[in-house]
C-alpha cells in the first residue's frame, strides 16, 4: 500500500552564485515525520520556517536533514536549521562528503583563488558590513555533525522507501534519492533544468564523471523529476533524461 506521502518544494530566491535564481531544497512529509532534501543557503531560516508552516507542518516533525553534497548553497543554511529546533535533527550524508560538511576539509569549490576573483567582483557599492559577512562566510563555511552516513543503493526507510543513488562527479559523494512508490527523482546537482530542459551540472569537480553518473538514472521509472537547480518537472522525463545522457 502506498504511503499518503506530502511534496514541497521551499523556493529560495537569491543571486548567491552571481546570478538570480529559486533554489529548491525539498521537503516530503507524512503523518508522522518530516525530511528535508539540503539546507539551503544561510539567512533563509525564515523561509524554510515559513515553508513548513504554511504546509501544515509541525517543526517537532522535522526529524532528518539529508544532503546531497557539500556545496554551500547546499549546506549552508544547516547550522542554523540546527540550532533553531529544540530537538534533534539527524544529518545524512555519504562517506566522501562528510569531511566537508564537518569541517575537517577545506570546501572543493571555495579555494583561495576563488574567494579572490569573488572579493574583485563584489560591488564597489555592497556596505562594508556585507562585504565582510560575505568573504567570512567563504573563508569560514558553516559546519555540521554528520549523523549517519548513507551509501549507493542504499533503501532509507523514509515514505515507503527512498533509494540512495551516488552520482559522483559534480562532487567526489554527490547523491540523488529516488522515492520509489511515487517514481519521483531528486537530482540534488547531478542535473539541472534550464530553460524548460534538463542540462548538465556546471562547477563540477570532474565533469566527465558528472556526465557518466547521469546513466544510473535510466533503469528507474522516473515520473516526477525534482532538481535542486531548476525546480519540479513532470513532463516526458523518462525521454529527457535519456536525450540528455546521450547528447
Amino acid at each position: 500500500m502506498k504511503a499518503t506521502v506530502s511534496i514541497k518544494t521551499v523556493d529560495i530566491e537569491t543571486n548567491f552564485r552571481g546570478m538570480p535564481e529559486v533554489l529548491h531544497p525539498v521537503l516530503i512529509w507524512d503523518d508522522r515525520e518530516a525530511v528535508l532534501i539540503d539546507a539551503g543557503i544561510p539567512y533563509r531560516l525564515p523561509v524554510m520556517k515559513e515553508a513548513m508552516a504554511q504546509a501544515g507542518i509541525p517543526f517537532a516533525k522535522l526529524k532528518t536533514i539529508i544532503l546531497t553534497h557539500h556545496d554551500l548553497d547546499h549546506i549552508g543554511g544547516l547550522t542554523e536549521l540546527l540550532n533553531a529546533f529544540p530537538h534533534k535533527i539527524d544529518v545524512l550524508a555519504t562517506e566522501e562528503e562528510k569531511p566537508y560538511i564537518q569541517g575537517e576539509k577545506p570546501h572543493l569549490k571555495i579555494t583561495p583563488a576563488f574567494i579572490d576573483r569573488f572579493r574583485a567582483a563584489l560591488p564597489a557599492e555592497l556596505p562594508s558590513e556585507r562585504r565582510d559577512a560575505i568573504l567570512h562566510l567563504l573563508e569560514h563555511p558553516p559546519t555540521a555533525k554528520v549523523d549517519r552516513i548513507v551509501t549507493d543503493g542504499e533503501e532509507l526507510p523514509f515514505f515507503g522507501g527512498m533509494e540512495v543513488i551516488h552520482t559522483p562527479g559534480h562532487t567526489p559523494g554527490h547523491i540523488s534519492l529516488y522515492l520509489k512508490q511515487h517514481k519521483i527523482l531528486i537530482t540534488g546537482d547531478a542535473m539541472m533544468i534550464d530553460n524548460g530542459c534538463f542540462v548538465e551540472p556546471d562547477n563540477n569537480v570532474d565533469a566527465d564523471l558528472a556526465k557518466s553518473s547521469l546513466k544510473k538514472f535510466l533503469p528507474y521509472d522516473i515520473q516526477t523529476v525534482i532538481c535542486y537547480h531548476g525546480g519540479l518537472c513532470e513532463e516526458n522525463v523518462k525521454h529527457r533524461i535519456e536525450r540528455l545522457v546521450y547528447s
